[in-house]
């Protein structure tokens, strides 16, 4: 998915409507800290003001100790200096220490509220979407966006009152002068009014490059094993010097479009401190100015040059951090493609019947997946599906918790479209065993309890007991609080299979789906987890994918998926029947298999 389709982007420059419009979209993050961010912006400001009274006070030190010989200022001018210098360093030190801590807490907010915000995208969002951009859209973009923001906001409000002090210095030392560097000062501001436009697009791109190398680094992560046994070191050392040159060709990029603006306010105002040398050397000599005056005016306009050079670079900043900020809120702002409707109705855990009625459903329009499905199952039942691999058997099953929606037709439970249900209450009374089953990062109980965050410790060990795998647990020094290591790596197939299993008894849901759960086992871990599949299906609602006929013989009723359509319908023995079947062609094919 292209990073401009994922956020969206304007083209227009810095205004007061867009800061106002930003204030706002951040404002009820700031709320909780807003006394602490106002004190942190209120502390720039005589930081930055400060700097006037250097200046200033040059000009009675000049006109009396360098003109008139006398000592009189000799001694407190230097003192009043470094007096102002000690309260500005410990204001600064108040205001970045403030400013990390309200900015840091503003950002925590944000990633959560972004982390809450994505656990409500569907599934179909996660399939088409690289983790490099999920991991910019939900917390690269949070940190530009608010830490940064308020760091360059300070900078920004320090230099700007600085300048502003500074230019008061100018006009109270000598207005001629001042007049004509204020023009040339704000003459070297109006670079700025253009800059957005020019880095939006290129900003796009380098994110977009960014998360590619992210990506890179998860995909070796996951994929370390695959990498090693295939000898695709080399592949993946050219794919990732192609990213990092994308990277370096953007950022190129974007400094040939940002960083023009520091030479560029660099050559005006030295042609300004120019023009002040050579006008304020007639006025001096003319007697218009005094050389303490002039000496001052020339301090405060060196000093004032240096806020106003890096003034473009914290422009840069805060244009970044406002571009993120149209991240952010863009995500925020995003609508999920599966959720409630209006006053959406309960589940009803005594309902009788599951029916999917004439249902079609396309991942990407005009290509179906499944056309026209009409199938049921019973309260108590369990239903097979079997057929060719991509003939869409997960799809059905991926449709009744609503991990996706269908396109035509709907999944009934007795006469309510599943679309009315609450989706927590749906996803609640549903429990769901992968053939590749995701473990979280901890413990083995931690991993099972997410099937019910209250179970007691008898009910876990009942789970476990189901599951069997007690005998496993028992071998372990820690038991059930033995650390498995992201995404279980520290597991076994079979191993991994039955904690799921265990999960799934944990939470009890009136509905299980089982999705080719053995499939991916040796013969002797098949057996063990088909044991506590067994265990776990009794009185429950099941629907089983399977690869391997055999596990499904008992099936209450058999249906054969093929290219999208159900092909035959039926118990075991009534689909063996039928010698031209789907089933029984599929069945004699395993059946040879395993004799040879």
């Amino acid at each position: 998915m292209k990073i401009k389709k994922l956020f969206g982007y304007a083209r227009e420059k810095i205004t007061a409507n867009m800061f106002i419009l930003n204030c706002k979209r951040m404002w009820p993050y700031v709320k909780p800290n807003w006394f602490r961010a106002l004190l942190s912006l209120v502390v720039a400001i005589p930081i930055g003001s400060m700097d006037a009274l250097i200046a200033l006070s040059l000009k009675p030190y000049m006109d009396l100790v360098m003109v008139e010989r006398s000592l009189s200022a000799s001694w407190y001018i230097p003192l009043v200096i470094i007096l102002f210098t000690c309260v500005q360093g410990g204001l600064t030190y108040a205001s970045d220490y403030l400013n990390t801590w309200v900015g840091t807490k503003i950002t925590n907010r944000l990633k959560y509220d972004l982390y809450a915000k994505m656990l409500t995208y569907d599934t179909d969002f996660f399939t088409k979407t690289a983790s490099g951009d999920v991991i910019f859209m939900f917390n690269n973009n949070a940190e530009t966006a608010s830490r940064g923001l308020l760091n360059n906001l300070k900078s920004f409000v320090q230099k700007i009152f600085s300048s502003v002090s500074l230019i008061a210095v100018l006009f109270y030392n000598s207005w001629q002068l001042a007049l004509v560097c204020s023009a040339v000062l704000f003459g070297a501001l109006l670079p700025m009014t253009t800059l957005r436009r020019k880095v939006q697009d290129v900003f796009d791109k380098t994110i977009s490059a960014g998360s590619y190398l992210l990506t890179m680094y998860n995909e070796t992560y996951a994929g370390n094993r695959t990498i090693v046994a295939y000898n695709l070191e080399e592949l993946q050392r050219n794919k990732f010097k192609d990213g990092l040159r994308s990277v370096f060709k953007f950022q190129m990029k974007m400094l040939q479009k940002t960083k023009w603006l520091t030479p560029v306010m660099h050559v005006i105002l030295s042609t300004g401190i120019g023009l002040a040398i050579w006008f304020g050397s007639h006025l001096v000599l003319s007697g218009s100015i005094t050389s303490g005056s002039f000496v001052s005016f020339l301090t405060a306009l060196i000093m004032l040059y240096q806020p106003m050079k890096s003034i473009g670079g914290n422009y840069n900043s805060v244009l970044m951090s406002f571009i993120a900020i149209d991240r952010v809120f863009s995500v925020f702002n995003t609508v999920p493609k599966i959720r409630n409707v209006e006053n959406p109705k309960p589940f009803n855990t005594d309902f009788k019947k599951i029916e999917f009625r004439n249902l079609s459903f396309e991942y990407n329009a005009g290509v179906p997946v499944l056309k026209d499905i009409n199938l049921s199952v019973n309260r108590g039942e369990t239903l097979a599906l079997v057929g060719n691999s991509g003939g869409g058997k997960t799809t059905i099953v991926s449709l009744l918790p609503r991990f996706y929606d269908v396109t035509k037709g709907g999944v009934f439970i007795d006469d309510t479209d599943i679309r009315q249900i609450d989706l927590h209450s749906l996803r609640q009374n549903i429990a769901v065993v992968f053939q590749d089953n995701f473990l979280f990062s901890g413990t083995i109980r931690e991993n099972i309890m997410m099937g019910n965050e209250n179970a007691s410790d008898e009910q876990v060990n009942k789970a476990v007991k189901m599951a069997y795998l007690d005998d496993f647990v028992s071998g372990l020094k820690k038991g059930l609080d033995t650390q498995i290591g992201e995404r279980g790596i520290m597991l076994s197939g079979g191993q991994r299979q039955r904690v799921a299993i265990a999960r799934a008894f944990l939470k009890n849901a009136p509905i299980l789906i089982l999705d080719e759960a053995t499939s991916a086992l040796d013969n002797k871990s098949e057996a063990i987890v088909q044991k506590a599949i067994e265990n776990l299906m009794q009185d429950k609602t099941v629907f089983v994918i399977a690869h391997r006929l055999s596990t499904i013989r008992n099936a209450t009723k058999i249906a054969v998926i093929n290219e999208g359509y159900v092909v035959e319908v039926g118990t075991h023995d009534e689909l063996l029947r039928n010698e031209c079947g789907a089933y029984k062609t599929l069945y004699d094919m395993q059946f040879k298999t395993k004799q040879a």
